[in-house]
């Protein structure tokens, strides 16, 4: 009974959380709950500063209205804290715990704080303390499954204010506020009645009113489904639906025998729609997912969901597309009516239907990206218009709204393990789209979490092509977010699995990968000694580029180990190399590098002349930033050399190339940061 606004991450940003006029009942706890704010704790009646923030408990089973009164309360005081309103759910629409981690990244991106990809419990819990300690924010933290989850995204700061909800008492939080619910008050539940029915059909049997109430037991969630029954007959009374609820009481709750007779009365492709949003990821659907899981139309499956917002069977979520939830009282009972009606085949395959019409969704929000691609741009005009974007910003846009379910549905298709290969390419689809929009460094927190996703599978299935690949890309986050001696075993695992699967691409990128973690932890021997096992492998298959790379690499582990003769000769093979395939960029930088060593070696003249012909090259392949670097570089050389001219001149010449490419970067539009895009499973689109 709540606008709730949702931010593409999942973290909603309350600002203005309930329709005040909408809200109804709950006075008194509204009251209380306001005065336990102002209430002083146990803290400061000892004398003491309180260390932390205070949690004020709504309690009470799904459908009580718990959330809405926590969303109405947060509404009523968020103006006393002007760095906002933040809210994150704790537990899914089934039930199941969400992990503290990834509840605490969640609010760390709402707050636009830094989240290494990767990180644990504990260093994520610490950055969202620390993140928290100099503001002052209202935290809703909606359905939490246990104490331990709350306490470990409390801010150490006491001018923040935690409102938690769940099911029942958080033991061992110190100082909670508990505000148990019952059933709305007869006034307030008949008013929900005629905010469906209208008032003339309460006036005219206000008894009969009352009667539907008392056997709603005043719960919210009942009363909302009995009224959209009513508004969906308008001509039934409201003492039929009060006779048909009184001749089946039946054992189940009242939320349940309400949705058995709404479902009941539902046309019988309507019902069967109903059942199948239990297999919603996350409760969110939108038109593309019913459609998927019906096998209709998305015309069709729009307008059906729109009935269902009528009927209050589902919640409008405000975004820029259209998307639905499923209330989390409602999902076990959806899928109980599920395991009823349909056949475990029938389940299995339309979840199978959602999983391919999300791939072939991912691949259009992908291609669309690939401009410059005959065959991207012919695929994507091979796939139905449904299908397809308008062009990449609305891609993007349905990416951003979509990515809480998009990584639900991963997370279900792996743990489901009837659906390895949809669930493989559904993450390899993901992983492209969110490289292609967001750029990797932008999404690194979630290929973190798909390609930890990939390695489950891969190890289930024994797939060591795909296990390499994602210990690969496992190790690179890592390695990004400093954890290097993680990398480093990532890397070893990998080397082993490409063996296994005698793929000598895993196998020699593992090698050099491995090289590069003990070059990151000073272990220049070691180093060297990987990256001249990886040029070995790639000298034996003949790809001499990536061999003169390689060089490099080797020649840059000894000079930081002070072996100048053995590194410019590595620094000498990468030049030739490069010159060989014609690559002048990359010969202009290992010419750079070869300048630099010399100069440590004290040989400033072949320094002084190995640069200048740095310059020549760098100026070839038209990369003014390295031209700028070289002349600064000249310019310490012939300092050294005693003739400060020469080097005026040479710095001039520099700071008049950066300020030139300065001025030019202004003007140009900007890129995605970091667009390259990690190497996922080979899984054939």
């Amino acid at each position: 009974m709540t606008d709730q606004a949702v931010d593409p991450d999942g973290v909603r940003l309350l600002r203005d959380v309930a329709d005040e006029g909408r809200f109804l009942g709950r006075t008194r706890e509204l009251k209380e709950l306001r005065a336990d704010i102002e209430r002083a704790g146990l803290d400061t009646l000892s004398g003491r500063k309180a260390p932390r923030a205070r949690v004020l408990l709504i309690a009470g089973r799904p459908g009580s209205g718990r959330s809405a009164l926590a969303g109405e309360l947060v509404r009523q005081v968020a103006d006393r804290y002007p760095d906002g309103v933040l809210r994150a759910r704790l537990s899914e629409p089934d039930g199941t715990r969400v992990p503290v981690e990834r509840a605490a990244r969640e609010l760390l991106d709402a707050l636009e704080a830094p989240a290494p990809a990767g990180a644990d419990e504990d260093e994520l819990s610490e950055a969202l303390r620390t993140a928290l300690a100099d503001r002052r924010v209202l935290l809703l933290l909606d359905d939490a499954a246990d104490a331990e989850q709350v306490d470990a995204l409390l801010p150490d700061n006491p001018d923040c204010l935690a409102v938690a909800v769940s099911s029942g008492p958080l033991t061992g939080i110190a100082d909670v506020r508990p505000c148990t619910l019952g059933g709305l008050d007869t006034k307030s539940a008949v008013e929900v009645l005629s905010r469906f029915t209208g008032s003339v059909r309460i006036t005219v049997d206000p008894r009969a009113a009352e009667r539907l109430a008392e056997q709603c037991e005043g719960q919210p969630a009942a009363l909302v489904l009995a009224g959209g029954w009513l508004a969906a007959r308008p001509k039934a009374a409201v003492a039929d639906l009060a006779r048909q609820l009184h001749t089946d009481p039946g054992q189940d709750t009242v939320v349940s025998r309400v949705l058995r007779l709404v479902h009941a009365s539902l046309p019988a492709s309507a019902a069967r729609t109903l059942r199948l949003l239990s297999l919603a990821p996350a409760g969110l659907i939108d038109p593309h997912t019913a459609a998927a899981l019906a096998g209709c139309s998305v015309e069709s499956a729009r307008t059906t969901l729109d009935d269902f917002v009528a009927h209050g069977l589902l919640h409008p979520v405000g975004s820029a597309l259209p998307q639905y939830e499923v209330p989390c009282c409602l999902q076990p009972l959806l899928s109980a009516l599920a395991e009823d009606h349909e056949r475990p085949a029938e389940l299995q395959l339309a979840r199978a239907r959602m999983l391919e019409r999300t791939v072939r969704l991912l691949q259009s929000c992908r291609a669309i990206t690939e401009t410059d691609s005959l065959k991207a741009r012919e695929k994507l005009l091979g796939m139905p218009r449904a299908l397809r974007f308008p062009g990449p910003r609305a891609a993007a846009d349905w990416l951003r709204v979509r990515r809480p379910a998009l990584l639900a549905a991963a997370r279900l298709a792996v743990a489901d393990g009837e659906l390895d290969t949809l669930a493989r390419r559904l993450m390899s689809q993901l992983a492209r789209a969110m490289v292609a929009h967001f750029g990797t460094q932008a999404a690194a927190s979630d290929l973190y979490d798909i390609h930890g996703l990939v390695l489950d599978v891969a190890e289930r299935r024994n797939l060591p092509r795909e296990r390499a690949a994602a210990l690969l890309n496992l190790g690179d986050l890592d390695a990004r977010t400093g954890r290097t001696a993680d990398a480093l075993g990532r890397y070893r695992a990998a080397l082993d699995a490409g063996r296994e699967a005698n793929d000598p691409y895993a196998t020699g990128r593992a090698m050099e990968s491995v090289g590069g973690a003990h070059l990151e932890l000073g272990d220049y021997d070691r180093a060297a000694d990987w990256f001249g096992r990886a040029l070995a492998e790639r000298l034996a298959r003949g790809e001499h580029e990536d061999a003169a790379r390689l060089y490099g690499r080797i020649g840059a582990a000894h000079t930081y180990a002070g072996r100048y003769g053995e590194a410019l000769r590595d620094w000498r093979a990468a030049v030739a190399g490069h010159r060989r395939h014609g690559d002048v960029a990359a010969q202009a930088r290992a010419l750079s590098e070869l300048a630099r060593v010399q100069e440590y070696a004290g040989r400033l003249d072949e320094s002084l002349r190995t640069c200048q012909e740095a310059v020549d090259w760098a100026c070839r392949a038209e990369d003014t930033r390295l031209q700028a670097a070289l002349h600064l570089r000249i310019a310490d050389s012939f300092e050294h050399l005693g003739d400060p001219a020469s080097a005026a001149l040479h710095r001039g010449t520099a700071e008049r190339m950066l300020a030139e490419e300065a001025l030019e970067d202004d003007f140009e539009p900007e890129h995605g940061a970091n667009a390259c895009e990690i190497r996922s499973s080979s899984v054939e689109d």
